[in-house]
């Protein structure tokens, strides 16, 4: 009885080891037969465009920073910061009184010297002329008084002392017919008298001028139509020339300023298409074109600034909003497309994938050409079709046996 119980024991064992075994050949048998399963990429083939991304902000072409010219008190700020102004809106206005007395002032002096020129042209001219009429005819009379004196002197009528006083009033009269017409002369247009009240007039208008120049600089307009981006000034505020008060972007082109990897410098070229999307409003696109691309290089950051110029701006866009854009640098006719994350080594001289050969893992060399938005077009060792392990099973090495598995 007892080896009875032994012998049903060991056979016991024995089936229960059989067990075990077929349940390990089942759970793991096709494992180490047939390999792991792996999940894989299929190689694509379709049109393919190659794109630079990056980021950059909204800015008009220039901007222009405005501030006043001569220090004053603030008394009016009638616009707020982001409104949209036409040229010549007033933005700023100082306190000007005093300025406003200073100009009235010199417009009195500008009169005067007008009211000088016109009594210059309408009296004193006409008197110089009537005085040397009348200088004139007086010295017509001295001569002929003369003559008749020295005819009377032969005679023996008069004195010579008679003769010399006839003499010296006839010389009298010359000098005063030669001082009329300097007079004269001195309040014609050509004249000293003129050339002074001239001069004193063109120096009042002068100072007139510069008197209502500095009035107008109590006053800041819109140079051009455009949006106030920024407001630094507050009425009551003391301000001194040299302050950055306002910035006012202009109206006119819309462009986007991003900074490009220098990698990527060699892809772009003036004219390429772009489309772009605002941060605030990511579900937008617009176009935009390449328009400057900076002929220096940021040392510091390894990056070169580029411009894109925007012909239709939406209207949500406001200045340096934030924006995302996509440089189309090239396109390829159904091209051959594997992932980058299927590729070994992409960025080296050599990259290659692991390729689906039957029920093994082959490494393939490859030769890329286009690269954008996770993808690389394949110029030779792979067609559509092929599958390729990706780069992360880092389990899978060449030649190993696996399943593959398609998503």
């Amino acid at each position: 009885m007892s080896r009875l119980r032994s012998f049903a024991g060991h056979h016991w064992g024995k089936a229960l080891a059989l067990l075990v075994l077929l349940a390990l050949a089942v759970l793991f048998g096709p494992r180490w037969v047939l390999g792991p399963q792996v999940p894989v990429e299929t190689v694509a083939q379709r049109d393919f465009t190659q794109t630079v991304v990056a980021s950059g902000r909204v800015e008009t072409p220039h901007r222009v920073e405005m501030g006043v010219q001569i220090a004053g008190t603030v008394l009016r700020v009638p616009v707020v910061e982001g409104q949209t102004v036409a040229a010549g809106t007033p933005l700023i206005e100082l306190e000007a009184s005093e300025l406003q007395a200073a100009a009235a002032q010199a417009a009195q002096t500008v009169q005067q010297g007008r009211a000088r020129m016109r009594q210059l042209r309408e009296v004193q001219a006409p008197v110089a002329e009537q005085a040397v009429r009348e200088a004139q005819a007086n010295a017509e009379t001295a001569q002929r008084a003369l003559v008749r004196s020295r005819a009377l002197l032969s005679q023996g009528f008069i004195s010579p002392a008679a003769l010399d006083e006839t003499q010296r009033t006839e010389r009298v009269a010359q000098a005063q017919v030669t001082t009329a017409q300097q007079q004269l002369a001195s309040a014609r247009p050509s004249g000293s008298d003129s050339a002074v009240a001239q001069a004193t007039l063109a120096q009042a208008v002068a100072a007139a001028d510069a008197a209502q120049a500095r009035l107008r600089y109590a006053r800041v307009s819109a140079p051009l139509a455009g949006t106030l981006i920024t407001r630094n000034v507050e009425p009551g505020a003391v301000v001194q020339p040299g302050k950055v008060l306002m910035v006012l972007s202009p109206a006119g082109p819309t462009q986007l300023v991003v900074q490009i990897d220098e990698r990527n410098l060699r892809l772009l070229r003036l004219g390429q298409p772009a489309l772009a999307s605002a941060d605030a409003y990511p579900g937008e696109r617009f176009a935009a074109e390449l328009a400057y691309i900076n002929p220096g290089v940021d040392a510091g950051r390894g990056a070169v600034e580029v411009k894109l110029r925007v012909s239709a701006p939406p209207a949500y866009l406001k200045q340096d909003m934030t924006v995302s854009i996509d440089i189309e640098v090239a396109q390829r006719r159904q091209a051959v497309l594997v992932a980058l994350g299927s590729v070994h080594d992409a960025d080296g001289a050599q990259p290659w994938v692991l390729k689906v050969d039957g029920r093994h893992a082959r490494r393939q060399a490859l030769l890329l050409g286009l690269r954008s938005n996770g993808l690389a077009e394949v110029l030779k060792g792979l067609q559509a079709g092929d599958q390729v392990v990706p780069a992360s099973a880092k389990t899978v090495a060449d030649g190993a046996r696996i399943r593959a598995v398609a998503p």
